[in-house]
């Protein structure tokens, strides 16, 4: 991509939002072990960045706002079908698959958040129905996030972008997307 024109796609947001989600979400799975305050604290960090996010959605930069990339489920399904047939688009912001996941993460924390919160209070303390939706949100999270990683992996290949890096920096080149109707470049692998 040398010599390409980068634009900003992530805002300084976004891009904190995402790592620091990475990080909170991380120490409080890993420090299940001991429900301290640890896990409690991390929990309660991602509970708040989720928080923190739902308002960016609504009044952030372009790419940031859910207007801007969440699909319907036309949309989606045209995604997923191309993406099938290997002619899916490239998309400067978050692709339509992207998107949901980026949903169904937020949702998950926010699950996670409030299961937790409620387990420290005396109506939920030991309530098995609240610890069974917590304890299996955590694992379905950690599978979605490994799905999100692999995804953003192909993707990365795919369209010859790290998008790795571009949530590190929030630049992606300006490139035009491919259209539906042709296929995306496909990288050789040496």
């Amino acid at each position: 991509m040398a010599g390409q024109e980068h634009v900003r796609v992530w805002d300084r947001f976004v891009r904190l939002f995402h790592w620091a989600l990475v990080l909170s979400f991380g120490v409080a799975y890993a420090s299940t072990s001991s429900i301290g305050w640890l896990h409690k604290g991390f929990g309660y960090a991602a509970l708040a960045l989720v928080a923190a996010r739902l308002v960016w959605g609504f009044v952030g930069s372009p790419h940031a706002r859910f207007a801007s990339f969440v699909p319907g489920p036309a949309k989606l399904l045209r995604y997923l079908g191309a993406t099938l047939r290997a002619r899916e688009p490239r998309h400067l912001g978050h692709n339509p698959a992207g998107a949901v996941m980026i949903i169904f993460l937020l949702l998950a924390v926010a699950t996670l958040g409030l299961t937790g919160w409620m387990l420290t209070l005396d109506a939920f303390w030991g309530n098995a129905l609240v610890e069974a939706v917590h304890a299996t949100t955590a694992e379905a999270t950690l599978v979605a996030a490994g799905v999100h990683v692999l995804a953003n992996l192909y993707a990365s290949l795919r369209h010859r972008e790290n998008l790795v890096w571009a949530m590190v920096t929030g630049q992606k080149a300006r490139r035009p997307a491919a259209p539906e109707s042709m296929p995306a470049t496909t990288p050789t692998l040496p």
